[in-house]
């Protein structure tokens, strides 16, 4: 077998190991929107869907760990949920979409505020505005602990 036989077989054999490859990858993105229970990185998504609408998003042991619960995969939108600072055997959750230009926002526990980082705007526990530029406070859901879940209604 010459080089430029071997070349054109190897060629080939690397298109043809990859196809699975790259329709593999296709298929999971087409199937994201489906609810699961953790993805890679660490961030929930939604699951166990009720009749009275509320969904389970994690487990209280998860939310004091690390204080807050984040869910990319919710029904109603992203999810961010954290122990209320007023009533710590309750919970909030707020669309962590910074209604001013869209970054996903954090909990800051020690100021006991939500903080986008992109511009700085802060939004107290209930989602509403503290410091701009944001001027519309983040979106809220109705959320509460229910044996060792927490549940969020979308």
């Amino acid at each position: 077998m010459d080089r430029r036989t071997f070349l054109s077989w190897v060629g080939v054999g690397w298109v043809a190991s990859s196809l699975p490859v790259a329709l593999a990858a296709c298929s999971a993105n087409s199937q994201s929107d489906s609810p699961q229970s953790n993805n890679s990185q660490g961030k929930s998504t939604a699951g166990n869907n009720r009749s009275d609408g509320f969904q389970t998003v994690g487990a209280i042991a998860d939310l004091d760990k690390s204080q807050q619960i984040l869910v990319e995969q919710f029904s109603a939108g992203p999810v961010l949920v954290i122990r209320n600072p007023l009533d710590p055997k309750g919970v909030v959750a707020v669309n962590p979409t910074c209604p001013h230009q869209g970054c996903l926002v954090t909990w800051k526990s020690e100021r006991k505020s939500f903080a986008c980082p992109c511009h700085a705007s802060q939004f107290a526990a209930d989602g509403k505005v503290v410091q701009g530029p944001a001027t519309k406070a983040l979106s809220t859901y109705e959320a509460k602990i229910e044996g060792t879940s927490v549940l969020v209604k979308g």
